[in-house]
């Protein structure tokens, strides 16, 4: 979920923000803060970028990438920004090279939530600044550090340690009879919604896509307590929840005329408990990109999905 500034194609070169001051690179709010946290989610296998997109795919098309850290692509080579954790291989920088953007301008950034599109998110400018009149495409990723889907899993791992044949995770979040997270989703749906509509009232020619969260977990609910140390009743649940919020992002999708990009179907079987080469998501920090994160070959899944629908 690297320096604010922005990516442009060779085309035509927008300005950049100024680089930021120098300060400690943050982990992603997404990535796992903890030893305890170190073995969690996808890695690699290798999709390719769908043909030739035509003309509705946005062939000379002004192109700006928002959205955290499943959008930036932290830890995949190479870098270009390492305070936002943006890579020249994310999902983003595929598309902009396959419909043959005339600008792209890519100013994802880790830790990102729906208050630093239209607010600043340290040094780094507030993402809605990137649009302009002339903008006809823009891909928005956003919704997972609303939900501190770090916190959420941080807690289960640790409550998996202490019961690991049960479901303490899931328990734990719905006392009472009342589904937090899922109150959380619920609470996110209008942020997105309000970022739709200043998108929209921003650049009003664009065509707008908010792509979904690939599946992290065994769509069956398998578990895989060797890679990822939740107890075996949460995969199922984590994995459940994880599908209502891609489920509540394709209802906001409607609002503003966005189109929904579908990026957790692609990705099922290649989830963060499988092998490399077939994990598209990163279970652990390590040199294909960072832990709980898509890896190089989850971005240009990501980006097939991007095609697919841009072609519809």
């Amino acid at each position: 979920m690297s320096d604010s500034g922005r990516s442009s194609t060779p085309a035509r070169r927008e300005a950049g923000h100024p680089a930021p001051a120098p300060r400690r690179a943050a982990a992603p709010r997404l990535a796992f803060a903890a030893a305890a946290t170190a073995a969690l989610l996808i890695g690699a296998a290798s999709p390719g970028i769908a043909g030739q997109p035509g003309e509705r795919a946005g062939r000379g098309a002004h192109y700006v990438a928002l959205g955290d850290s499943y959008s930036s692509g932290p830890g995949i080579p190479q870098q270009t920004d390492t305070v936002c954790g943006r890579s020249d291989r994310n999902y983003p920088s595929l598309v902009a090279r396959a419909v043959g953007a005339e600008v792209f301008t890519d100013v994802t950034c880790a830790g990102a939530d729906t208050t630093h599109m239209a607010g600043r998110q340290e040094s780094a400018p507030p993402q809605l600044d990137a649009l302009r009149p002339d903008t006809t495409l823009v891909t928005l990723g956003i919704g997972g550090n609303d939900l501190d889907l770090t916190g959420i899993i941080t807690r289960c791992v640790l409550l998996g340690y202490l019961a690991p044949h049960g479901a303490p995770c899931k328990h734990s979040f719905t006392l009472l009879g009342t589904d937090e997270i899922g109150a959380r989703i619920n609470a996110t749906a209008p942020k997105i919604d309000a970022v739709l509509k200043e998108i929209r009232t921003r650049s009003p020619r664009a065509r707008v896509l908010l792509v979904g969260y690939p599946s992290l977990l065994p769509d069956d609910g398998t578990p895989c307590r060797a890679t990822i140390p939740l107890a075996d009743g949460d995969f199922g649940w984590v994995k459940d929840e994880e599908k209502h919020f891609d489920t509540v992002l394709a209802q906001q999708a409607n609002v503003y005329d966005a189109e929904y990009v579908d990026t957790y179907g692609p990705s099922v079987g290649h989830d963060a408990c499988q092998a490399p080469g077939v994990r598209w998501i990163e279970p652990a920090d390590s040199a294909e990109g960072a832990g709980f994160h898509p890896n190089a070959s989850g971005h240009r899944s990501m980006a097939d999905a991007v095609l697919a629908t841009l072609t519809r």
